[in-house]
């Protein structure tokens, strides 16, 4: 059961919603196009569980009654959808009432006056305005529109960070080890960069068998991981994948783990977690990009909610996790999930379901000093980024959404990392361009701290 909410959103879509003194709320509306019909979904705003036993939702037909089976229980936070359509269709003018018992009395109700492109439902979830939304999220968070994009919170100017044709195209996700060490993925061939600093620029480690970058495979020894996304973090370097380069019509979305430490220069992993079967089907170029890692002191601190037990997130409850969790971005749906990983490799638990405010999603970034998950699009989004923290229900929402500096061109950024440390005020930002455009494939710019 997902339970994390998205960004409020402007203006209502139709005319306003009514609601009881009662949680339960309608929460979401497919009135054309659902699977596998139209359907309702209900959230639960209160804090104790709701017996929905006998409740009824109609349409703008009173002789229109579907009746909630006997069992049927909403705890707070969660999310239940309702497939009426064996009952009744929804409209593109129409209803979605709910009553309790008997079918008397009114809990909450909304009317449009046609067809949402998406479905209807409340930004954030069960408080809001119904708004179109982003895509359909069906028992779950629902996929709320970004706020505006506001003015990159940091200097204008970019600048060229790679020599020239230093990495060429493919090179895709980024993450800081410290202010003189990142860490770079290709994505075709997988690839392992080291890069160090070369006056203002980075080049690749001539140390430890990185000049040519290290050949990534699977825990096999074999395959090619279209490596897009990579983290450096206690655990060692973690790199997510969306399909095998030698079998790239089926989508594989893996996250492996490399030693970093490693003197060869192939690496096959040392555990990997296929999160194929867990996450909705992607098209194989369109699966698993970003990664990032958050302290589990951070999020028990920030009080994250675990979808997984319905309760406050327990550490101890995932044995062999070690110390955080790791967050991963899909690119078809803009959607990030947090995992808890048994580091002994394969086995995994889902915490968190995360709308990210963009289409797609590109690479990940976890800013420590802010408490920020960053989630950043490529030029399919012209270069947009989103900021995401707990919010008071324990769940990930977006809090700002940014345009890329107005220095630089609409590149086909697929990496994005903020440096660890401030300097004179700001922190230095790394964008990896996949495309090389103008024979450059990483460039800089800075962060206000």
């Amino acid at each position: 059961m997902a339970v994390l909410v998205g960004i409020v959103s402007a203006g209502l879509v139709g005319p306003a919603a009514h609601a009881a003194s009662t949680g339960v709320r309608i929460n979401e509306v497919e009135s054309s196009g659902g699977s596998p019909g139209d359907w309702i979904e209900l959230t639960n705003t209160s804090a104790s569980t709701v017996d929905l036993s006998g409740w009824v939702l109609k349409d703008n037909d009173d002789s229109h009654v579907f009746t909630i089976a006997s069992g049927t229980s909403l705890p707070p936070g969660g999310f239940v959808a309702l497939d009426v359509d064996p009952v009744y269709g929804l409209g593109s003018s129409d209803s979605a009432r709910l009553y309790q018992p008997g079918g008397t009395t009114l809990v909450d109700s909304y009317s449009w006056t046609s067809h949402a492109s998406t479905t209807y439902g409340r930004c954030p979830d069960g408080t809001g305005p119904f708004v179109t939304t982003v895509a359909s999220t069906k028992g779950g968070p629902n996929a709320c529109p970004p706020p505006p994009a506001a003015t990159w919170p940091g200097g204008t100017a970019v600048a060229n960070a790679d020599a020239t044709n230093e990495f060429g195209t493919n090179l895709s996700g980024l993450s800081f080890q410290s202010a003189g060490v990142v860490w770079a993925v290709d994505n075709g061939p997988g690839t392992l960069y080291r890069l160090v600093p070369n006056g203002s620029l980075w080049k690749l480690d001539t140390t430890g068998g990185f000049s040519s970058g290290k050949t990534l495979h699977y825990l096999s020894g074999s395959g090619d991981p279209d490596a897009e996304g990579v983290v450096y973090t206690p655990d060692g370097v973690l790199v997510s994948s969306e399909r095998d380069n030698d079998h790239n019509g089926t989508s594989l979305m893996k996250v492996m783990r490399y030693d970093p430490t490693a003197t060869a220069t192939t690496l096959n992993a040392t555990a990997e977690w296929n999160l194929t079967g867990d996450l909705p089907a992607a098209d194989p170029n369109s699966g698993l990009e970003g990664i990032a890692w958050v302290p589990d002191s951070t999020l028990t601190g920030a009080g994250l909610h675990d979808e997984h037990t319905n309760a406050p997130y327990n550490p101890s409850n995932y044995s062999n996790h070690g110390t955080g969790l790791y967050f991963v971005a899909s690119e078809a749906t803009g959607t990030i999930y947090a995992y808890a990983l048994n580091l002994a490799g394969g086995s995994f638990t889902r915490i968190a379901t995360i709308a990210s405010g963009l289409p797609a999603v590109m690479d990940l970034e976890w800013e420590p000093s802010t408490g920020r998950l960053w989630a950043e699009c490529d030029d399919t989004c012209s270069g947009q980024t989103t900021t995401l923290v707990v919010n008071t229900s324990g769940r990930f929402a977006v809090t700002a959404s940014y345009k890329r500096p107005s220095g630089m061109s609409n590149y086909n950024n697929e990496g994005f990392a903020i440096a660890p440390t401030c300097a004179a005020g700001v922190k230095t930002v790394l964008w990896s361009d996949d495309s090389n455009d103008k024979s450059h494939a990483l460039r800089s710019g800075t962060l206000s701290c």
